[in-house]
């Protein structure tokens, strides 16, 4: 029991503090810093959650997008030090948790219904106080 503690305690030490509110559906630039030689750059890959699983350290999602004539699927960690940052580009309308049927998709076949009105930053988001009660 106290082996369980102790991994835990290391894995909350290793969560990001600020990770962007996004769902399955939604388009996202991820940022990812790619180390060649002695040298670094930031890469983006820019497309469609298509699904996410898993929780805590562990949790994964995989973005869909199509480009030159062929798609591609990519799984990134969410907590890893390699993403720079996420950017939630659009917010899709979605029913299902899981969108495998995109693949192999392209064109009109391959969008996803856009969410109108409502636009998810981490920055707006506000804690206000309570007012004390009287």
């Amino acid at each position: 029991m106290k082996q369980c503690q102790v991994i835990q305690e290391i894995e909350a030490q290793q969560l990001k503090a600020h990770v962007a509110e996004f769902k399955v559906g939604d388009t996202l630039c991820v940022h990812q810093r790619i180390i060649e030689g002695d040298k670094e750059r930031v890469q983006q890959f820019t497309g469609t959650v298509i699904a996410r699983r898993g929780g805590g350290l562990s949790e994964t999602f995989a973005l869909y997008r199509f480009s030159y004539g062929s798609g591609v699927e990519r799984i990134f960690l969410l907590h890893s030090p390699k993403i720079s940052k996420i950017e939630v580009v659009r917010t899709g309308d979605v029913r299902k948790s899981k969108l495998h049927y995109l693949r192999g998709t392209s064109g009109k076949a391959s969008k996803v219904k856009e969410q109108i009105g409502i636009k998810k930053t981490a920055e707006t988001v506000e804690v206000v106080p309570e007012a004390p009660a009287t």
